[in-house]
């Protein structure tokens, strides 16, 4: 790797104009001497022109059409396939890289020798903003499948071009609805080789009810269940298996299929007598709680389900 390698940032857009200008702007305006390409993918709309962004050395937009699946996960793919540049990143059209994101990354990168490296978030959710940072700068299979640690987001993912397309692959567009596809990508990379961890808030992630998989509790299950025929891994960690199966009951019981939700709540009590997902599941089986009450408590601390 160059002393500044080129960067391309793959950023996938649906109907957000303006979210989607401030997160050119984050990118672009980032203080690293190196060259960065940003590639704007359309997912599932007409390819626009690129929105204003300001002037800086070494920086260029494209702009690209979805040529793959339809979906966050086949957008990733076109963006990583166009990409010119020896390291890529991802960010969403709704999130904005913080000051020296893109700097501390690079230089973690040539330091460690590693093919990955990711950072912590500011959440910001209804007029809340909490912090989620993991005090760790390593990040093992085992620690993924222990625990989905939703401070490694989509939006913090800087990973080596040759590492994506030879060893880690691309984004999985089989997923159902393309739920989890950052954490299929996650385990697969960890699976490669651990991943470095920078302990610090560099990206700035907006969680609104616009989200595509609001409500969408069908193909949550779906996707979940999915994730446990992908990864046989998660046997060897009974408590995140326990965890992926609460989220099933949970999706399960907010999509109003009680019976199914009460069997994956048992599955997730055998497995882990702890997990709080299984209780929260009966609670809304059993109507005492609504499911969107319990994410919007949730998310105001930066949680979810």
């Amino acid at each position: 790797m160059t002393r500044y390698p080129r960067v391309s940032v793959v950023i996938p857009t649906r109907d957000r104009p303006e979210l989607l200008s401030a997160a050119i702007r984050a990118v672009v305006t980032q203080d690293y001497p190196g060259s960065v390409e940003v590639i704007m993918v359309y997912d599932q709309c007409e390819p626009d022109r690129p929105p204003p962004a300001p002037a800086a050395p070494h920086r260029s937009v494209r702009v690209l059409g979805n040529t793959r699946t339809p979906g966050l996960a086949g957008a990733r793919n076109t963006g990583a396939l166009a990409a010119t540049g020896e390291l890529i990143a991802f960010c969403d059209d709704d999130d904005e890289w913080l000051p020296g994101k893109l700097q501390a990354q690079v230089d973690a990168l040539a330091a460690s020798g590693a093919a990955f490296v990711t950072c912590g978030i500011r959440i910001s959710y209804q007029g809340h903003t909490v912090e989620r940072v993991l005090d760790r700068d390593s990040i093992t299979l085992a620690d993924l499948l222990r625990d989905r640690m939703t401070e490694l987001h989509p939006s913090t993912f800087l990973v080596r071009a040759t590492a994506l397309r030879d060893r880690i692959g691309l984004v999985d567009e089989e997923i159902p609805g393309g739920y989890a596809e950052d954490y299929d990508f996650l385990l697969r990379a960890a699976r490669a080789a651990p991943l470095v961890n920078l302990p610090a808030a560099y990206v700035l992630v907006r969680w609104h009810r616009r989200s595509y998989f609001a409500q969408r509790w069908d193909t949550i299950a779906e996707a979940l269940q999915w994730l446990l025929e992908r990864h046989p891994e998660f046997a060897t960690q009974p408590a995140g298996q326990a965890r992926i199966a609460g989220q099933i009951a949970f999706a399960r019981a907010a999509c109003g299929d009680s019976r199914s939700a009460l069997r994956w709540a048992r599955r997730t009590l055998r497995g882990n007598p702890r997990e709080a997902r299984a209780y929260l599941a009966l609670a809304v089986a059993g109507r005492m709680l609504r499911p969107d009450t319990v994410l919007r408590t949730l998310h105001r601390r930066g949680r979810g389900i």
